[in-house]
């Protein structure tokens, strides 16, 4: 799963699915009708979604993908809406609290879905819907199964990936968004690489022939399939077009049927410039005490310069040491097991962002996750990659956000979550905003102890995060142009020039990355408002521990589970 870069679409990094599971009963030992509800939504959903039944552990779909003709988006489309309608004919009244919650929190989940398939229309135009499941990443680096028997499965699904991909190209309806069809061709240009290159050196060491001839068969034939889709977007380059805006109204569609909130995109647009001006105003004083004298951009410039000693991923893993250490010797947040992150360079596919990690699902026992570090595009300038690498300072939130204690830890806790719905789907803002949240959090606990060089690094990510929420609603509503928001992603969040264009041509195919902030401050306004009464600081620790039990339903939902059905304003 890539938590950085979840896209709603993807989630789907967004959903992890948890897989058949005993049904709860009711008093009589007779299952709750609601029980077998979930459990059956469940089982259908995987049904429609092998790749996410995969990607959780379940692995009688290895080799499996999804049905992408137009007839299959239609027929889900029509499962989607009749679930919602079995799911809304439970009367809530009959319903305990969690049942009635877990209600709501599947109707929304639909909803979101329901939205990128058709309001939003992904399918059609958007080559980041197909990411997650054209995805083999299971079969070679997860190691839930001897190797053998994962080449197997390797070799079933390589060779559903032709028909799959003509399935995608039909689908991607000219003209296209020019930045769609560049990260488009990023995703199947880094897929060929990785069926070309890393996948036969990750089972060169099985010494069967026939299997090896199988597979060199069907792997070829998949790579073909990813140069020729890849030939198809170069193809569309000249129809290309800057047409990727939802629109204010669909905008708003959006963040109400994803996230449940329902607000003017105004008042969401002046929330984030005053967090951005908060957090200007705060690395103004930051470089002050770090650099007197100097300007904010050269007070950045020297700590972006202050690279790690060892590379990055080395820097990473002793990070991800002192971070675990740091958040137990501060009673910060429980840590619910003993799984630990490795740390690996990014795949050729996945390298238009500089990190994410990838996490088992909830039916997997004992596996590693990774988090990955993505090194500067090869066909970028010496200068601007080596001006992409981070600096210490600013890679120490990239693993707070990433591990300790955001996304990895954030997982822990939804794969122990009692109800099977909250292990199952876990939303953009809250997963995203948890991480981002925990930056803060982690520097108001100490992290650094008042250092400015570490708070600049905390700031920067914020900065980030607060133009990318500015740059959604503007790039969406027609007032801001590709250009300005890499403008502003230089100017108001002092970003090298492959980070800001990186971060505006994500705005085009990711409106909803604004939930990095969002969902944080709707986090740290939920904090605020149930510690005023429990001892405010002081109950930080039993708050994180409450928020994260819910799994990853939208944000709005926990604040009414938590503080009641007058809960005041989100933000």
């Amino acid at each position: 799963m890539s938590l950085e870069n979840i896209l709603p679409i993807a989630t789907p990094l967004l959903a992890m699915i948890l897989a058949i599971s005993p049904v709860q009963a009711a008093p009589g030992n007779r299952p709750d009708p609601w029980d077998v509800y979930v459990h059956d939504f469940i089982e259908s959903y995987f049904i429609a979604h092998p790749d996410a039944a995969i990607a959780a552990g379940r692995h009688e779909f290895d080799g499996k993908l999804p049905d992408w003709t137009r007839a299959g988006l239609e027929q889900e489309i029509a499962r989607l809406r009749s679930e919602r309608e079995r799911a809304l004919a439970f009367d809530p009244t009959r319903l305990d609290d969690r049942r009635r919650f877990e209600r709501d929190y599947l109707v929304a989940v639909i909803d979101g879905k329901l939205f990128w398939l058709t309001s939003a229309g992904w399918p059609y135009k958007n080559p980041v819907f197909y990411e997650h499941a054209l995805d083999p990443h299971v079969y070679v680096t997860r190691e839930y199964a001897p190797l053998a028997k994962r080449m197997h499965a390797y070799i079933t699904y390589a060779r559903a990936v032709p028909v799959a991909l003509e399935q995608v190209r039909s689908n991607l309806r000219p003209p296209l968004p020019r930045s769609y069809v560049d990260i488009g061709r990023v995703i199947f240009n880094g897929l060929a690489s990785y069926y070309e290159k890393d996948v036969p050196a990750a089972f060169s060491s099985i010494h069967d022939p026939k299997l090896q001839k199988e597979f060199e068969s069907v792997n070829g034939r998949a790579i073909q399939a990813m140069k020729e889709i890849v030939a198809r977007l170069d193809g569309l380059k000249s129809t290309a077009n800057d047409d990727f805006a939802l629109g204010p109204e669909r905008f708003r569609e959006m963040l109400r049927t994803t996230e449940r909130v329902d607000l003017s995109l105004e008042a969401l647009e002046k929330t984030g410039k005053l967090d951005l001006e908060r957090n200007l105003v705060a690395l103004r004083e930051a470089c002050a005490q770090y650099a007197p004298g100097k300007t904010v951009p050269e007070c950045v410039a020297m700590v972006h310069t202050k690279k790690p000693g060892g590379g990055a991923l080395n820097e990473a893993r002793q990070q991800l040491k002192d971070l675990k250490t740091f958040i137990i010797g501060n009673k910060l947040v429980t840590v619910p097991g003993e799984e630990e992150a490795r740390v690996a360079e990014s795949p050729p596919y996945r390298q238009w962002n500089l990190a994410y990690i990838d996490i088992p699902g909830p039916y997997e026992k004992g596996l590693p996750s990774t988090y990955y570090i993505a090194p500067p595009d090869p066909s970028w300038s010496e200068a601007e990659r080596k001006a992409y690498v981070p600096g210490k300072a600013d890679l120490l939130f990239v693993s707070v956000h990433e591990v300790w204690p955001g996304h990895f830890l954030q997982f822990l806790h939804a794969h122990r979550t009692p109800g099977r719905f909250g292990q199952i789907f876990v939303g953009y803002a809250f997963a995203e905003g948890w991480a981002h949240y925990a930056e803060e959090m982690m520097w108001e606990a100490g992290l650094g102890r008042e250092d400015p060089e570490i708070h600049i690094g905390q700031l920067m990510n914020a900065l980030l995060r607060d133009v990318r929420l500015i740059s959604a609603i503007g790039l969406h509503t027609g007032r801001m142009t590709t250009a300005e928001s890499e403008k502003m992603f230089r100017e108001s969040a002092y970003q090298d020039a492959g980070n800001a264009r990186q971060q505006a041509a994500r705005g085009t195919f990711d409106p909803a990355y604004l939930n990095y902030t969002m969902g944080k401050l709707m986090i740290r306004k939920l904090r605020d408002d149930w510690t005023a009464s429990r001892g405010g600081r002081r109950a930080w620790a039993e708050f994180h521990d409450r928020f994260l039990s819910f799994g990853g339903p939208p944000i709005p939902l926990v604040r009414g589970a938590m503080l009641g059905p007058d809960s005041g304003p989100m933000f």
